[in-house]
């Protein structure tokens, strides 16, 4: 029997990033339009704070993050960073420390989040917000959807992971070139290279989308953890041990209650009904 969730608005103490909880979906929507959803010292906490609060929280197992209007996300809010470099009034260390603990807790939280996670682009996704973008499991976008570095263009290097979540998504040698061309990559391209999952028309995203996380969210919680942490472990490991982590998490998945449901379910010819134990 499948089972029913009414949707649930979450307060992340910001207008600028929306939450919902929606049969067990849990919905970010970067929220700054007029911007196209750019980062700001109100966003981006209020989207840590919301990442590490679905990650915990057993009514979401599956996260959907999307991008309110005709963009995704421009990545960090260019005319902020007028007044003088990222965190002018620290020292060089102290900056360096800062950053390193605000990629951590956003798309290092993000990759590592412990649920599947599906990003619909609706438009434009540049910096930062690409990283956002590469560091969920699926990337579902709209024809009007594009993807650039944008770092040359400002004379920065790359934050958030991009180097690393670019080089393992489409190879070494293709995020080089996205990384010192700045050149756009646009929906049919991005599907071509393996930049992108699916393109949607716009007007369905949205619902594509959420069907597939709400889709993902009816499978064992249990098996889906360990399936993208095997996943995920598999960019830095070799075969061999590769063998032997799914050999742990075949035998603790099939000592679980949800496997003795599913089989029954299977043999009953119905839906399975799973707890995440």
């Amino acid at each position: 029997m499948k089972q029913m969730t009414k949707k649930k608005d979450i307060n992340t103490g910001s207008k600028q990033l929306l939450a919902q909880i929606d049969q067990n979906v849990g919905i970010i929507t970067l929220n700054r339009p007029e911007s196209r959803n750019a980062l700001s010292d109100e966003l981006t906490p209020a989207l840590r704070n919301t990442i590490k609060e679905f990650d915990t929280n057993r009514e979401v197992r599956s996260l959907l993050i999307t991008g309110a209007g005709k963009s995704f996300c421009a990545g960090g809010d260019v005319k902020s960073m007028s007044q003088g470099g990222i965190g002018p009034n620290l020292s060089r260390e102290e900056a360096i420390v800062d950053l390193q603990e605000k990629q951590l807790t956003l798309t290092g939280a993000l990759y590592n989040f412990t649920k599947p996670s599906i990003a619909a682009l609706p438009g434009p996704a540049a910096g930062a917000g690409l990283s956002i973008a590469l560091a969920c499991d699926i990337r579902y976008v709209s024809s009007n959807a594009f993807a650039i570095a944008g770092y040359g263009r400002i004379a920065l290097s790359g934050d958030y992971g991009i180097t690393w979540l670019l080089s393992k998504t489409v190879g070494l040698s293709k995020a080089k070139e996205l990384m010192f061309t700045n050149d756009k990559i646009s929906a049919e391209e991005g599907l071509r290279i393996g930049l992108f999952n699916r393109i949607v028309e716009e007007k369905e995203l949205y619902e594509a989308a959420f069907n597939t996380a709400q889709n993902m969210a009816q499978f064992s919680p249990l098996a889906l953890t360990y399936m993208k942490k095997n996943i995920n472990k598999a960019n830095e490991i070799n075969f061999l041990e590769a063998l032997d982590n799914e050999a742990s998490a075949l035998i603790s998945t099939s000592r679980s209650n949800d496997h003795k449901e599913g089989v029954k379910a299977f043999i009953e010819k119905r839906k399975p009904s799973f707890k995440g134990n």
